[in-house]
């Protein structure tokens, strides 16, 4: 039996043995080295199988369990609605950030996807 999860789609906190694909999107995330990222693309890429919108998918479902702020947008934005959770995990494991432009709402900072981004490689 794989991982278990709670399942949020019905809401009931029912355990429920997760897809194949998804237990392998977390199990990715769940290498990933504190302070460095991978995009949804990258996970999928490295997974040969899928694209970012079914590990953005998976991640939404499944990934409160995992490091879930290590899968990132491509363009560094911080995951909408979770900045502040998220930034504060960043700012705990040193990943590399950007500060935000003056025009940016709320002034949350950025990944800086060029430092920040881990090829699945050892570090």
């Amino acid at each position: 039996m794989g991982r278990v999860s709670e399942d949020v789609r019905t809401g009931r906190g029912e355990a429920v043995e997760l897809p194949e694909y998804a237990e392998r999107v977390l199990d990715v995330a769940e290498r990933i080295p504190p302070g460095r990222v991978m995009t949804y693309g990258d996970v999928a890429e490295w997974l040969g199988e899928g694209g970012p919108r079914q590990v953005g998918r998976v991640m939404a479902l499944y990934g409160g369990a995992v490091p879930w702020w290590r899968v990132v947008r491509s363009d560094g934005v911080l995951l909408p609605g979770h900045e502040l959770r998220a930034l504060a995990h960043y700012r705990e494991e040193g990943t590399p950030l950007r500060e935000a432009g003056r025009s940016a709402e709320g002034h949350v900072p950025r990944l800086a996807m060029r430092l920040a981004r881990w090829d699945g490689g050892s570090g």
